[in-house]
């Protein structure tokens, strides 16, 4: 029980962050519309109710309770499902894909607007404080956003157990400043009615659309909720969820609604207004650092998919670095780390407010949302079994619940609602780009391969032009282990040498999330030189070769790793517009091949063992 209850501690802090930071924007977001008009009691009970129900709805029922059971081996998140579902595609992989893709999109885009929005609107209770610092809002944000990207090389292991106690003190900031508030109006209450919230959007019409696109910021960091799911397990994070964050969440989202009845004049930022004048720095302080603690674990995940999606041939390799020795989870992609700071700093000078960016936020959660819906329609159908009716009816109410969400989201494009979209499209592209790029390039060097077994009778024969033997092992590295690598024949028509022994290796990626050590290899001796191994890692996996090696040698397979050389083969892709994909295609194929992380760095070889031999392929 106790370390369940750290766990869930810990869960506060890094599954819950964005969650936790949505009342500085959410309720007063919601508000502006509806203020433009006067505000109206009914109304303000109104926003409160949806915000409650949405909470209740997406949060609760969909992820909290259901979608946390739906997981691939404890992992949870976007591509994890679709890693899950492709066992059984049965001939929609293709739709699978693209769904799985354009979610794992979305939560790019998502994460690159999450640290700008949080920060930004963290920061500017400054303006409260201070009026004279509201120049100083984004250079200050500039200068917390540059240090959080800086210091993720270091690694979160050294700072996570300060997460969770710095998470759970802003819950329960805002919990009790909430409680407080609602004896302002305790007529706030009835916003547990759902009656409210229908009534509200019956009435509003094209204004209660509008609204919505607001009210769906009070459930950002829901995706990520679910996609760090092998960090804690799904009971931690239900205990957090129902013990701490949700009460919290509710008691100020119905302190800030009953702040506004009781004084009108708090709409222009009710979060902050809930606080006397004497507490507003240290909150400011405290909201920077809940702010900053959610954009780390939203990186966290961005790095976290794009693991995922190299492993599962949908990038090119990039360099993975561990950051911890106890937690796998805790992982430093260089690239994509770039990548996210060059995008935060350009929508933080672009948008410069977070009323700004809020509407650019919306499209990308709500969007991301419904890919998981639609790939939980396949979960339930395919392994759990159900009858399409019934995962139809079960699912078609949340699918139109979130889908009218993304329409009202979808009015916003024009204000800056096409940044998640044009961002997941970039993505999406480049993903398709990659998939696409690989298996043409292998369809291409499979008509000019010979078969292994074909290769190896010949190679065995007796004869005056036979290569020379040479002491040794070498182990030539290859993704179709059926023919023989082309880095072997260059070495014998180059070099006229075989090794005494002579290794085909090929790694493979599994669906599941991790390869217990018993599963690692398989061996298949081919001849006396010859033998086929291969090697199995989860997609949550560093391809750590040479440690597998070292596994082996455990086990009892002979490995002299310094009489030992890996032979990798380098293609140079030359583009050619009747190869199968468009000329701009080809040359973005070729810039990410050419970008792609050394095999020998990603699969950690000995660099001091490794010979390359190269050709050319028109792709």
């Amino acid at each position: 029980m106790r370390s369940l209850a750290f766990a869930a501690l810990g869960s506060v802090g890094v599954v819950y962050g964005d969650i936790g930071t949505s009342p500085l924007y959410a309720f007063r977001e919601a508000l502006r519309p509806v203020a433009a008009g006067g505000l109206v009691r009914a109304e303000i009970i109104g926003l409160v109710s949806l915000m409650l129900w949405t909470l209740t709805v997406i949060v609760t029922l969909k992820y909290v309770l259901f979608l946390l059971r739906a997981d691939n081996h404890g992992e949870g998140g976007t591509l994890s499902l679709l890693a899950l579902l492709m066992r059984t595609a049965n001939g929609h992989a293709a739709v699978l894909f693209f769904m799985g893709a354009v979610g794992a999109a979305l939560f790019i885009g998502d994460a690159m607007i999450t640290p700008a929005l949080s920060v930004l609107s963290a920061v500017e209770g400054l303006k409260l404080v201070t009026p004279g610092l509201s120049d100083y809002v984004v250079p200050i944000s500039v200068v917390i956003l540059v240090a959080l990207f800086a210091v993720q090389s270091w690694g979160t292991a050294a700072v996570s157990r300060f997460f969770g106690p710095i998470t759970a003190l802003w819950f329960l900031v805002m919990g009790a400043v909430g409680l407080q508030h609602i004896s302002d109006d305790p007529g706030v209450l009835a916003a547990f009615n759902p009656y409210h919230a229908a009534v509200f959007l019956f009435r509003e019409g094209w204004l209660g659309l509008v609204v919505l696109g607001a009210i769906f910021l009070t459930v950002t960091g829901a995706e990520a909720l679910y996609a760090d799911l092998g960090h804690f397990g799904r009971r931690p994070i239900q205990w957090a969820w129902f013990c701490l964050v949700f009460p919290a969440l509710a008691l100020n989202y119905l302190g800030q609604g009953a702040l506004v009845l009781s004084h009108p004049q708090a709409v222009e930022n009710p979060f902050y207004f809930m606080f006397p004048k004497w507490a507003l720095l240290p909150v400011v302080i405290l909201a920077t650092a809940a702010t900053i603690i959610a954009s780390q674990a939203v990186i966290t995940g961005a790095f976290s998919l794009a693991r995922q999606a190299i492993h599962l041939g949908y990038l090119p390799r990039m360099e993975i670095f561990h950051t911890s020795e106890t937690h796998t989870g805790q992982i430093y992609l260089p690239a994509v780390n770039t990548l996210l700071l060059f995008g935060v700093m350009l929508l933080v000078f672009v948008f410069g407010s977070s009323e700004a960016l809020a509407t650019a936020y919306g499209v990308s959660v709500t969007g991301a949302m419904v890919v998981t819906t639609l790939l939980a329609f396949e979960f339930l159908r395919m392994r759990w079994r159900w009858r399409p009716l019934v995962a139809g009816a079960v699912l078609a109410p949340l699918l139109l619940f979130e889908l009218t969400f993304l329409a009202a989201n979808l009015l916003k494009i024009h204000d800056g609602g096409y940044v998640p979209v044009l961002i997941a499209a970039a993505v999406v592209i480049v993903m398709w780009t990659w998939t696409r790029g690989t298996r043409i390039l292998r369809e291409k060097t499979r008509r000019i391969e010979v078969p292994m077994e074909a290769f190896v009778k010949s190679v065995e024969k007796p004869s005056a032009h036979a290569p020379v033997r040479v002491a040794g092992t070498a182990i030539f590295l290859t993704s179709d282990p059926d023919f023989a690598p082309a880095a072997l024949l260059h070495n014998i028509k180059h070099n006229h040498v075989l090794h005494d022994r002579n290794v085909i290796l090929t790694v493979r990626t599994t669906s599941t999330p991790r390869v217990v050590p018993a599963d690692r290899f398989t061996v298949e001796p081919l001849s006396e030189r010859f033998s086929r191994i291969e090697l199995r890692f989860g997609f949550m996996e560093t391809q750590n070769v040479s440690q597998a090696l070292g596994l082996m040698r455990k086990a009892g397979h002979k490995f002299d790793i310094m009489s030992t050389s890996f032979y990798l083969g380098r293609r140079k892709l030359v583009p050619d517009a009747q190869s199968g994909m468009p000329m701009w295609q080809d040359r973005l194929f070729i810039a990410l091949a050419n970008v792609a992380t050394d095999p020998s760095d990603y699969f950690r070889l000995p660099t001091n063992r490794v010979v390359e031999l190269g050709s050319h392929v028109v792709i």
